[in-house]
């Protein structure tokens, strides 16, 4: 059972909008035992639109299209199904009664313009939005050979998509495919890299069941593991993997950081909330990109106490309290002075933890003794102080993600030996 996905929408093509949808749909898709085969990004073009979906159909079963729902002349979806599946448009009535709930809830008149929206395929399936004004649109059809295939077209609004997903489509697929269940199972290592993990965990990944695939996801500091298992008895697949990464621990088990998180923010976030511990963090070269991938996350007050970026000198010897004659003597980007960072920012702050970095993320700054990527980090707390030198010799970004990965890496190796 494989399906595709259509996001359309000229604003996905040039970059100006991410295109979050297809991430989501995915996630959703796998849980519900649908494998994506394919996404395909286009324009607000009607020809590109009727050869992505006659392409999708030769290889899927199923079709998921966003985008291009609108009321406005660039939408043009509604009618290039419309034609594809050789009807006609009318006017539904609960929809027609939808846009005028929607428009009232917001104190304004129902236009010719909004009343478009009611207007759909006669062939189609009406699903109901009760998040915006444009319906969801659920279409039947069969191939060649007989064999049934469902289209279905979604606003391209995330939370309208997402709201549709949940209460509609996944449901009537469940039900129209008898899908099957996929399980997935993220784990993260630290501390070997890609290829030489590979090697060490060659003779485990090829004794796998069949129905059980492992991908690596390499990131700058560290490489995730996904384990992937396809079934009809969830019991059995969950008893298959935790028989595989039992296997794995055996193995690979020191460069493992943490099992059943996507994330390290992730990993982090539920190792500090259970055991009541709190965190302050102390950052220069990363700019607050720590502290972002933190509050990132929804909760993140229950452990996160703030941070200071200390950009400058006199903010780390003013606000961090760090020494003056250490920033003479060994310099900004130095252990002596990332050690007093983190001490500094767990004492004002009040935190169980504080974690720091200094260092020169670049493109310009490096010396011979210290070249660009050179970063020192620590973690404080009340057992001592640990720090790491980095060497991250890349471009700005890739330093800086590098730098807070290995960072929450420390810490989480901290947590585990705590708690």
């Amino acid at each position: 059972m494989n399906s595709s996905l259509i996001n359309i929408g000229d604003e996905l093509l040039i970059g100006q909008v991410v295109n979050t949808n297809a991430a989501k749909m995915s996630q959703m898709l796998g849980a519900a035992g649908i494998e994506v085969a394919q996404v395909i990004t286009i324009g607000d073009d009607a020809e590109a639109i009727r050869t992505a979906l006659t392409d999708a159909l030769r290889t899927s079963e199923i079709v998921l299209i966003t985008g291009g729902l609108g009321p406005t002349k660039d939408d043009i979806t509604k009618k290039v199904l419309c034609d594809f599946f050789h009807s006609e448009l009318y006017e539904d009535a609960e929809a027609l009664e939808n846009v005028k709930r929607r428009m009232a809830a917001h104190g304004r008149e129902l236009t010719d313009i909004n009343r478009q929206q009611a207007w759909v395929p006669r062939c189609c399936t009406v699903l109901n939005n009760p998040l915006g004004t444009a319906p969801g649109m659920w279409f039947d059809t069969q191939d060649g050979n007989g064999r049934r295939q469902v289209v279905v077209s979604l606003p391209g609004v995330p939370f309208e998509m997402v709201g549709l997903m949940e209460n509609e489509v996944v449901p009537r697929l469940r039900e129209a495919f008898h899908t099957g269940h996929i399980l997935h199972r993220t784990l993260i290592t630290q501390g070997i890299g890609e290829s030489f993990l590979s090697d060490l965990i060659e003779p485990w990944e090829l004794a796998l069941p069949r129905n059980i695939r492992l991908a690596y996801l390499p990131q700058p500091g560290l490489t995730r593991l996904r384990l992937t298992a396809r079934g009809d008895d969830p019991a059995v697949l969950q008893q298959q993997v935790e028989t595989a990464v039992q296997g794995l621990m055996q193995i690979a088990g020191q460069y493992i950081l943490c099992d059943g998180f996507d994330t390290l923010p992730e990993f982090i976030a539920h190792t500090m909330v259970t055991a009541g511990l709190t965190l302050a963090t102390a950052e220069s070269c990363t700019g607050g990109a720590v502290a972002s991938q933190l509050t990132a996350l929804p909760g993140a007050s229950e452990y996160y106490v703030g941070g200071v970026v200390s950009y400058s000198n006199d903010v780390k010897e003013s606000v961090l309290q760090v020494s003056h004659d250490t920033l003479v003597t060994h310099g900004a980007v130095s252990e002596e002075t990332v050690i007093q960072m983190a001490e500094g920012v767990r004492r004002q702050l009040h935190a169980d933890f504080g974690i720091a970095t200094t260092g020169i993320a670049g493109p310009g700054g490096g010396t011979p003794e210290k070249p660009v990527g050179t970063v020192w980090i620590a973690v404080a707390s009340e057992h001592g102080t640990i720090t790491r030198k980095l060497s991250i010799p890349r471009q700005r970004a890739q330093v800086i993600e590098g730098t807070w990965q290995q960072l929450l890496g420390l810490l989480g190796k901290c947590l585990k030996e705590r708690t």
